[in-house]
């Protein structure tokens, strides 16, 4: 139950919604037991009727009426506490759900990106999803059943106990088996139901995996490896589905039979005492039958609710795990809000926790506000981490960021994000209309504007050729669109921020020169006006920025303008000859 603990928080704060609850269960219960009572007046006054100890059929069949009536009344009222019981208890389950995933989501949102490097997704929606589901039940069937049958228990053997103590112990004698039994059953099907969400996890993973590649999977017609492996999987599931179908079979029937047997034991010794006179009427045999009708379901309950609870806890473990995670980045929410866009790397180096490959080394170098810089070097060179420690997307290793003089980490980390836009290398879109995906830089941004910053990115044209022009509905992750329109469609975003910092990280690859070239001269004007970094394989997008590093395995291997950097032997050199023919292609 320690894991359980971390849940104390949620019973406090919905502890009036549980407290009324537990009254209407004890309300609820009161109201139900009247029923075996009535029905044993009514056997006993049909007995005496036979034996002529009543004379008159009238006065039974008033009596058998009025005791069919307080019966209905019992069981309708019963009922209608019964409802409002799960009002208040089985909501206060769908409360913490609500409260809980809400609470996981935000942590996720915490988290820094070494975190997702380290989990896969559908291990991530699964938490979320399935485990928190387990969790609600604990909330609420567990809760609710275990209130009712330590109600029901008490009260029940109270009034068994006042008719025959002898017939009481006979009669719940099997009920401990029974609630042993299903104990020990429960605890199969867990570890049988734990293997089975392992196995759906796996399956789930894999094919959320191959819908998202999808594209891959077509292009080098690997389906039908796929399918087999999807077909193991499916293979692997069903079987363990099936072994946990069997265990489940086992339930009820196991009920019935114990069931049975309590009912067996009290026709037979209630019958025998009846006969030798140590219980007066007849009518409390069929009384004891009810009671024991009335117990099979709660005292079962037991083992079931053990057995919820077990998950719950396992469930709750693997949530905990997640929500006791420490993001690597400490934020400072009262920090600095402000930028201007100055920008200093001081002695940086890198190295990635997980791989423990050193992406950078050393780095030093410092943007003035309203400058631009051009990053170029080999894949793998440290280009796009270089670019994410502005973002504070990752914990610094060693050295100093510095943002206007400031340290990095004196600036609220929500607050720095704002007022920078970012271009990553791999375009992301929403399902959703492409007006939208661009808003989402700025939300409160015109139709106009939103035009107005896609005629800059060189996409206007294309969007108001499609059926929808911007209401334009995209597929996941913006399938039905080129790699090109993507990226276009993602700088639009970035510059609709009217961003302090705009950070182009290797976002204009899949264009051509042409439009490439278009894109540049657009920027042109709105670069003056930002700090600006772009990161590139091709020197045509940087050479007419303020100034160019050139990256080599995470160290700063050239610095300067364009014009130095042709004048001089080295990587840039050669890389100019190879790219450009003739000098200052794009002026």
């Amino acid at each position: 139950m320690n894991e359980l603990k971390y849940l104390n928080k949620y019973l406090f704060k919905y502890k009036t919604n549980l407290l009324l609850g537990f009254i209407i269960i004890i309300i609820a219960r009161i109201l139900l037991l009247f029923t075996p009572g009535l029905i044993r007046d009514s056997v006993n006054v049909v007995d005496e009727y036979r034996k002529g100890t009543i004379i008159g059929i009238d006065s039974v069949q008033s009596e058998l009426v009025e005791n069919i009536f307080l019966i209905l009344l019992a069981a309708i009222s019963a009922g209608i506490f019964t409802f409002l019981t799960r009002q208040t208890i089985i909501n206060v389950s769908r409360y913490v759900e609500f409260d809980l995933k809400n609470e996981i989501y935000v942590q996720y949102q915490k988290l820094s990106l070494s975190f997702y490097k380290r989990n896969q997704t559908g291990d991530l929606m699964n938490r979320i999803s399935e485990d928190v589901s387990r969790v609600r039940m604990y909330f609420g069937p567990a809760i609710m059943y275990s209130i009712n049958t330590i109600t029901l228990i008490i009260i029940t053997f109270f009034y068994m106990y006042r008719q025959s103590p002898e017939l009481t112990f006979y009669t719940v004698s099997p009920l401990p088996v029974l609630s042993y039994t299903i104990f020990k059953l429960s605890g199969i099907i867990n570890i049988r139901s734990r293997i089975v969400q392992e196995s759906l996890s796996k399956l789930s993973s894999f094919t959320q995996e191959v819908f998202t590649g999808i594209k891959i999977v077509k292009s080098y017609a690997i389906q039908n490896t796929k399918s087999k492996q999807f077909d193991n999987l499916s293979k692997e599931n069903k079987e363990n589905q099936i072994s946990l179908v069997k265990m489940q079979a086992l339930f009820f029937p196991l009920m019935i039979l114990l069931i049975g047997l309590s009912n067996i034991l009290v026709i037979f010794i209630g019958g025998k005492q009846y006969l030798e006179g140590e219980i007066e009427s007849i009518g409390i045999i069929a009384e004891f039958i009810i009671y024991v009708n009335m117990l099979t379901w709660p005292v079962a309950s037991l083992g079931w609710i053990s057995s919820i609870i077990q998950q719950a806890e396992a469930s709750q473990k693997r949530i905990n795990e997640f929500l006791k995670e420490k993001s690597e980045i400490l934020n400072n929410p009262k920090g600095l809000k402000k930028i201007k866009g100055k920008i200093e790397f001081e002695n940086i180096s890198f190295t990635f926790g997980e791989s423990k490959i050193q992406a950078l080394k050393d780095i030093s170098f410092t943007i003035e506000n309203n400058k631009s810089l051009g990053l170029i070097g080999a894949t793998g060179s440290g280009k796009t981490t270089l670019l994410k420690l502005i973002t504070r997307s990752y914990k610094l290793n060693t050295g100093i960021i510095r943002i206007d003089d400031k340290n990095i980490c004196e600036f609220d980390i929500e607050s720095l994000r704002n007022q920078i836009g970012i271009v990553p290398q791999d375009s992301f879109l929403f399902s959703d209309s492409i007006v939208n995906n661009i808003r989402f830089g700025n939300e409160k941004a015109s139709i106009k504007e939103v035009e107005e910053y896609c005629k800059i990115s060189g996409i206007h044209n294309e969007i108001i050729k499609l059926k929808d022009g911007y209401h334009t509905v995209l597929g996941e992750r913006g399938i039905n669109l080129s790699g090109g329109q993507k990226q276009r469609i993602c700088i639009a975003r970035a510059l609709i921020k009217n961003p302090k910092i705009l950070i182009l990280d290797d976002c204009l690859s899949a264009l051509d020169t042409e439009t490439e070239k278009n894109i540049i001269q657009s920027l042109k004007k709105y670069i003056g006006n930002t700090t600006t970094i772009i990161s590139s394989h091709r020197l045509s997008s940087i050479q007419n920025l303020d100034d160019i590093i050139v990256l080599k395995d995470g160290k700063i291997l050239q610095k300067g303008n364009h014009e130095k950097l042709v004048s001089q032997k080295g990587y840039y050199k050669e890389l100019y000859k190879k790219q450009l023919t003739k000098k200052d292609d794009y002026n």
